[in-house]
């Protein structure tokens, strides 16, 4: 890893962690929001960590499993970093479905956190 860019790095570590806690334990996803954080998720907006955290915790399932696909990085001119995923869940017992998933994330307090986050399922003719 240390031959790619610290964009790069940051990013993949960030991403690696965020599926990891949300496969184990979504109510830990707290410490990586701030409270002007924004999450977009199926047109659905939240902002702040509490709403955040909330709607995460809420949603209708029991067991999820992330299979990343693809993932890019950006450094972006006021220093954030940008990163896109592309993968597949499996929640409970439902169908394997495709995802994207965008976040921007901003160095706060000597760790980097997600100031907004930008959910879809990859459903297609439904």
């Amino acid at each position: 890893m240390g031959d790619k860019p610290i964009w790069e790095q940051i990013g993949s570590s960030f991403v690696q962690h965020y599926y990891q806690l949300f496969d184990t334990d979504r109510t830990q996803l707290g410490a990586i929001y701030i409270d002007a954080s924004c999450l977009t998720w199926e047109g659905q907006q939240f902002q702040g960590k509490a709403a955040i955290v909330e709607k995460l915790s809420s949603l209708p399932f029991t067991k999820i499993a992330h299979n990343i696909t693809a993932q890019d990085h950006q450094p972006t001119p006021d220093s954030c970093i940008l990163s896109m995923v592309v993968g597949q869940l499996k929640a409970d017992d439902d169908q394997i479905l495709g995802f994207h998933q965008t976040f921007l994330l901003r160095s706060y307090s000597s760790s980097w956190v997600c100031t907004n986050e930008v959910f879809r399922l990859a459903l297609h003719n439904l």
